[in-house]
């Protein structure tokens, strides 16, 4: 295959291929700008390797390497351990790890291996207990002879971490082409940013753990601007989209607020206010209230919704679990038990038969503000004239005006079939 790009299926990858890639796909890993943003969890230091013959026992950091010679496996006994033996040429040295049945498959005679930790001595024999562990893939290619932070990938199933870390070690040095640089130098230097590329690289070998402090920094930068962008064109959309217009009207206020037995808080107050300015604009509102328990939220967002079903709109009022769906759904009986305006409560508990009529109404126009859970926003729900929330989850029926029609509203904008005041 030519050059890659961040679209190539990862299989064609050296040292990949068809088996490999269906290991890298549990990953989530299928292309190769999926391989060169799977990050290690962690690094572990490997200190410079030294000669076997060197060790005198005691030290409390080595790195040793050399040809794995004997093994052994003793799944039984008070202690299971799984253990070999590593000769370099100068010497031999044991290695040992406890409880370490699941390194039978990957440790075999003859491959090569990188172990450090702490030195040893058992029956005037040296030897390494539970050491870290590195497989040599590459022996001539291997650089032992300085201190190096090695990345430990997230793995599944039969595909090693440090696998992994030669799969991508091959591909590094294409990652200044294949990854666009977004800023200049005169954005990055003031920010003490380094660039996307050398960011993404830094990330799979740092020259220390500053450096890889500085490119997770980048990168969480990059995150954080994407989602921003994301959230200012949805804002751009939600603004440039039109909808339905709801006027609230000093009749129509008055009407509202009788339905409550207290008068609203200064706090509720201002909230009411900001909402119906929205209400009254032809573009869908887009609003966050926040408040402690028992602030009166339920209040202000039965006000929202009663300020739509004055103007002929149904309502929806979604809570996130079914015990707060029928708690709102008590405070919304309390409030419009003698008045016109049909309720109803809409939650993934209920019968079926209960469901389809509740569906149906809805999809009619005879439910006026319906409160539920997420069930409220399922594929099967229709509105016949949505107005709170916006048209995305309440949408018109085709020819919808957005206004209640002269058979359904009096003068002062009031739905007459189930007017807030009556």
């Amino acid at each position: 295959m030519g050059q890659l790009s961040l679209d190539t299926p990862v299989q064609y990858v050296k040292g990949v291929g068809p088996r490999r890639a269906e290991q890298l796909a549990e990953l989530g890993i299928r292309t190769v700008e999926e391989l060169l943003l799977h990050f290690p969890r962690r690094f572990d230091l490997r200190r410079q390797c030294q000669a076997i013959e060197t060790l005198r026992g005691g030290e409390a950091a080595a790195t040793v390497a050399g040809t794995v010679g004997e093994v052994e496996y003793r799944p039984f006994g008070r202690q299971p351990f799984f253990a070999c033996t590593l000769d370099d040429g100068t010497g031999w040295v044991g290695v040992r790890w406890f409880h370490g049945g699941y390194l039978r498959n990957r440790i075999k005679p003859g491959i090569h291996l990188a172990v450090s930790g702490k030195v040893s001595a058992y029956r005037e024999q040296l030897q390494f207990v539970n050491p870290r562990h590195q497989i040599i893939y590459d022996p001539e290619g291997a650089k032992l002879d300085a201190d190096e932070l090695l990345p430990v990938y997230p793995t599944a199933g039969p595909l090693p971490s440090g696998m992994i870390a030669r799969i991508i070690q091959g591909v590094l040095p294409e990652v200044p082409r294949l990854f666009p640089r977004w800023f200049d130098g005169a954005y990055l230097a003031p920010r003490e940013l380094p660039d996307r590329p050398a960011a993404i690289a830094a990330m799979h070998r740092p020259e220390d753990r500053d450096q890889w402090a500085r490119a997770r920094r980048r990168l969480a930068y990059d995150e954080f601007l994407l989602m921003q962008l994301g959230i200012a064109l949805q804002r751009m959309r939600s603004v440039s989209r039109p909808a339905h217009a709801l006027p609230v009207s000093q009749e129509i206020d008055r009407r509202i607020r009788a339905r409550f037995p207290f008068q609203l808080t200064a706090a509720q107050d201002r909230a009411v206010g900001e909402i119906a300015a929205d209400l009254g604009r032809p573009r869908p509102m887009n609003r966050l209230l926040q408040g402690d328990v028992g602030s009166g939220k339920t209040v202000v967002a039965l006000y929202a919704a009663l300020a739509a079903v004055a103007r002929g709109k149904q309502a929806a009022i979604m809570a996130p679990t079914e015990i707060l769906a029928r708690q709102h759904y008590r405070k919304v009986q309390q409030y419009l038990g003698d008045s016109r305006v049909r309720t109803a409560l809409l939650v993934g508990a209920q019968r079926p038969a209960e469901r389809a009529e509740i569906l149906g109404k809805l999809a009619t126009g005879q439910i006026d503000v319906a409160v539920g859970t997420h069930a409220l926003i399922t594929p099967e729900v229709r509105f016949q004239a949505g107005g709170l929330p916006g048209q995305g989850l309440c949408p018109p029926l085709p020819g919808d005006d957005g206004h209640a029609h002269p058979a359904d509203a009096g003068p002062d904008g009031l739905r007459r079939p189930g007017r807030v005041g009556d």
